[in-house]
């Protein structure tokens, strides 16, 4: 976004503005241009600037001081994975910018944004944002350094980190600071899903609710057996119904990270979806974004994923609920994408983080909220899942009847276990 485009809708000043290592695509599947879109439905002025120059602080300042909040993102991906392949060598191409040019974000992208802002402006809220800070929101193994690091708000000299899928959040930091809310206001830094850096002075202020002390930074650093007590610790307490406060000391502060944010119902998940995206890159790219490619013609069916693999951060971004659309949703967006002149008859995608899982979960009636298992399939498929995937089935048929659709096609991971539990989805799959 620029500031003559600021000045053709009559702002004279943002009142967010989203700083993202992404190019800037305003399509659902880019997370600044979803946020960003949620947060102008609530009658937000918000600006975008998109892979600015980290080095200096002329970017950060195009469009002038925002009026509540700084948002920063390294973008879709965790910056460091951006630049560097599992055997630490370095990347030659980047899918999230024009023409996929490697080199537009720096490393730790959030980090050195946020202290960009700092530079230029002192007294700016910032908030962090994406999946770099929330899953480096506690202290972390860090691969590319082979050591442990602090919570990523202590670097990046932030205020408040957003974790998981963040429009709940975001939306209520900033109604909070429309009203004038101080940024060290309890209200504001027990927002769920969220994290802020707070002193054993200042804990009184957030009342009697229980809090799950982790072992500090110190610890965790130098003891993988503390590590290791910290992760579990922390993964019991990621249900959003029941988990506790996290606290973790680092030197003479504590972070304080807050239970993960209520999932989405339909209705509100639909609302998201049918925001006016535009679906494209922004105006000023002369060349194409790989990414968007990839994603133009597919469709996000639902969130959360209980597949809870070792290996998998899913658990600790978008959590073990599955959030589906109604077909209903997901239909007028087919319809949607078949009204485009471009549009060849063919959705390259529709699904989510495991698309067999849409329209699943746990047919006994407020088990979730209190049940702690981390997964749902393993080492069994647990007696209480609704294992059918009819939904699905339903939902493919349906999108096939929309005008101009001609074929459907499934790109996202497909949970075999789980599909062998329905013969009807794995015939109609294949």
């Amino acid at each position: 976004m620029t500031r003559s485009e600021m000045d053709s809708l009559g702002w004279d000043q943002c009142d967010i503005i989203l700083i993202s290592g992404d190019a800037y695509v305003d399509h659902p599947s880019f997370g600044a241009a979803l946020i960003g879109r949620v947060l102008e439905s609530q009658g937000f002025k918000v600006g975008i600037i998109a892979q600015p120059d980290w080095h200096s602080t002329v970017d950060i300042i195009r469009l002038g001081k925002p009026r509540l909040f700084f948002g920063v993102t390294s973008g879709n991906i965790d910056s460091m994975l951006h630049h560097y392949t599992a055997n630490k060598k370095l990347r030659h191409d980047d899918p999230y910018s024009p023409e996929g040019r490697h080199g537009l974000r720096p490393n730790r992208a959030v980090i050195v944004y946020s202290n960009l802002i700092r530079q230029a402006y002192k007294d700016v809220p910032i908030v962090l944002g994406g999946v770099e800070a929330s899953l480096r929101r506690l202290a972390h193994y860090d691969y590319w350094d082979d050591a442990v690091r602090r919570s990523i708000l202590f670097d990046a000299k932030a205020d408040l980190l957003v974790y998981g899928m963040g429009e709940r959040a975001v939306g209520r930091i900033a109604q909070l600071l429309n009203a004038e809310c101080r940024m060290q206001n309890a209200e504001l830094q027990s927002i769920p899903g969220t994290a802020a850096i707070c002193r054993s002075s200042e804990l009184p202020k957030f009342g009697t609710l229980e809090y799950a002390e982790l072992p500090s930074f110190e610890e965790v650093s130098s003891s993988k057996e503390a590590f290791n007590q910290a992760f579990v610790i922390a993964s019991n307490e990621a249900n959003p119904y029941f988990g506790k406060r996290l606290l973790q000391k680092h030197g003479d502060r504590y972070l304080l990270v807050n239970p993960p944010a209520m999932s989405l119902d339909s209705e509100e998940l639909d609302a998201i979806y049918a925001l006016p995206y535009q679906r494209q890159a922004h105006p000023s790219y002369k060349e194409p974004i790989p990414a968007l490619e990839t994603v133009k013609w597919s469709i996000t069916s639902h969130r959360g994923c209980y597949g809870g693999c070792s290996f998998c951060t899913l658990f600790f971004h978008q959590g073990p609920i599955i959030q589906s659309r109604s077909i209903e949703s997901i239909i007028n967006e087919a319809e949607l994408l078949a009204r485009d002149p471009k549009f060849k008859g063919v959705i390259s995608d529709i699904g989510g983080p495991t698309a067999n899982m849409y329209g699943t979960g746990c047919k006994a009636a407020g088990r979730e909220k209190f049940c702690r298992k981390p997964s749902c399939l393993a080492p069994q498929i647990c007696e209480n899942l609704k294992p059918g995937q009819h939904a699905s089935v339903k939902l493919w048929h349906q999108a096939l009847k929309v005008p101009g659709v001609k074929n459907i096609f499934v790109a996202s991971g497909v949970r075999y276990d789980l599909a062998l539990h329905d013969h009807k989805y794995l015939k109609e799959l294949i």
